[in-house]
């Protein structure tokens, strides 16, 4: 047999191996069908490149560091769980919520480990330039401890305010950590901001770094998308905001100043949240959990306020697909009235059932998201999806102010999701997310007349005009719907 002939027969046979292989490993991992059928796809009409195509980005893959140190990371928590237990934080009085409700904190305990705390005080705060003007505020009264972590810092306006109180507060002796994503503030990370906080004695680091050799262990497309601020273990900040200013961010997007909540927390839940920055700590840093919890002050905190609050962090090998189902059996309790704001809307398929099913059953649904979206791609495939929502009664809303970014859910105006998560796959599957669970009519009626202004501020679409829309657009939307898992 001649060279050329080996070699081809050579190639051949590898790539019968590496699709078999591939096919071996997708059995097991047990996606969804479809899903499992357009990876095979794939990896035979591609040789070589689709099977490394798809040991890149075709799993929730984490590297066996990160693995190991989750075990670690799970058990703390649990173990603070079951103190919360001892001392009694979770004697949540169901009596008073709806009947639901209690069924939501089971699924949330079952699969993400979280129960819920009884007993925490909250400012729902609209306003990014008051949100950034009072975590300023709480940094500069820190008397032992900061935590932050943020997908993206962006220098500039009030934001430097916030890195200003930082510095002051490690100067003075306040132990202060900041966990920043690599890649969501990868210009901040080249510019002399990360310099100057290191140089005060600020313990910032990179959350989730990307390589070449980390591409091999793990995928390097995982984001840490939480927003968390603790102060001294007894006040927490978490919502939608990243640390930034909107007058100074992405001013050349062409959609107008980012439009952000934050949520200012005391009491009970202000513990869940703290161990959830802790826990990403010491995945990202390696510090031991004991020496953190020391040296952070965390702790049990009394209850102090109305509110009973479910926090629910995932993440791949952190969770399964708890906020999923959190979010499913939260839209699947609403009776009367749905109201949802979310920047981009990508949903997979049992999160679109599930709206079109409320709708189907006489629920008043209500999707608010804004008119324009810095990414091409998710604006056009959001748009194959209006008109499977707007056949069942469905009332979209485009913001026209900017682009609204604010995640939200309230149910029946009693209970509410506030925090990170938007209503995509990669949100749901790929990013680390946090989000609170709210079980307090009183948060529910001011988050819901938050909605309400972005309602009023907002175009509905027509249904009709909408299905009458020309070939063109209905087909570049469809096209890249088909690109949904990986926007």
């Amino acid at each position: 047999m001649g060279l050329v002939p080996l070699l081809s027969l050579l190639v051949v046979v590898t790539h019968m191996l590496l699709v078999a292989a591939i096919a071996l490993r997708v059995i097991m991992k047990r996606p969804a069908t479809g899903v499992a059928l357009a990876w095979l796809l794939l990896v035979v009409s591609l040789p070589f490149a689709g099977a490394v195509i798809y040991l890149l980005i075709g799993e929730r893959r984490v590297s066996r560091t990160r693995a190991s140190r989750l075990e670690v990371v799970r058990g703390n928590l649990r173990s603070i769980a079951r103190e919360a237990l001892r001392e009694g934080l979770t004697d949540v009085d169901w009596s008073r919520l709806p009947s639901v409700a209690h069924g939501i904190d089971h699924l949330g305990r079952a699969t993400a480990g979280s129960p819920t705390v009884q007993g925490s005080s909250f400012e729902l705060i609209p306003d990014t330039e008051t949100v950034l003007r009072r975590i300023a505020q709480d940094v500069e009264h820190a008397q032992s401890s900061v935590l932050m972590e943020f997908y993206i810092w962006n220098a500039g306006g009030l934001a430097d305010e916030v890195l200003a109180a930082l510095v002051r507060a490690a100067q003075r002796g306040v132990s202060c950590r900041a966990l920043i994503d690599a890649v969501g503030a990868r210009p901040w990370w080249k510019g002399p901001q990360p310099g100057q906080l290191r140089a005060a004695g600020v313990d910032v680091r990179q959350a989730l770094p990307v390589g070449l050799f980390r591409a091999f262990v793990g995928r390097t497309d995982l984001r840490m998308h939480r927003k968390i601020v603790v102060i001294d273990g007894n006040v927490a900040w978490t919502g939608s905001m990243n640390l930034v200013d909107p007058r100074f961010f992405k001013q050349d997007a062409g959609v107008g100043q980012w439009v952000d909540a934050m949520v200012r927390l005391r009491g009970a839940v202000v513990a869940a949240l703290t161990a959830t920055l802790v826990g990403d700590w010491a995945l990202e840093t390696g510090e031991s959990i004991e020496e953190l919890i020391e040296d952070v002050d965390l702790r049990l905190v009394a209850s102090q306020g109305p509110a009973d609050i479910q926090v629910i962090p995932s993440g791949p090998g952190e969770t399964d697909d708890s906020l999923l189902q959190m979010l499913l059996a939260l839209i699947n309790a609403a009776r009367r009235e749905l109201v949802l704001t979310t920047p981009y809307l990508v949903p997979d398929e049992s999160l679109l059932r599930a709206l079109r099913g409320a709708a189907g059953r006489g629920v008043d649904v209500i999707l608010v998201l804004p008119e324009k979206v810095d990414s091409f791609l998710t604006r056009h495939a959001s748009r194959s999806y209006y008109a499977d929502l707007l056949d069942v009664g469905v009332e979209l809303c485009l913001y026209r102010t900017g682009l609204l970014h604010t995640k939200s859910i309230t149910v029946d105006r009693e209970m509410s999701m506030f925090g990170t998560v938007n209503l995509d796959m990669r949100s749901l599957w790929l990013n680390y997310e946090v989000a609170l669970f709210v079980y307090d009519r009183g948060f529910a009626r001011e988050l819901r007349a938050l909605q309400q202004r972005y309602i009023e501020d907002a175009d509905r679409i027509d249904a009709r005009a909408w299905t009458h829309r020309s070939f063109g657009p209905r087909l570049l939307e469809n096209t890249l719907r088909l690109m949904s898992p990986a926007l």
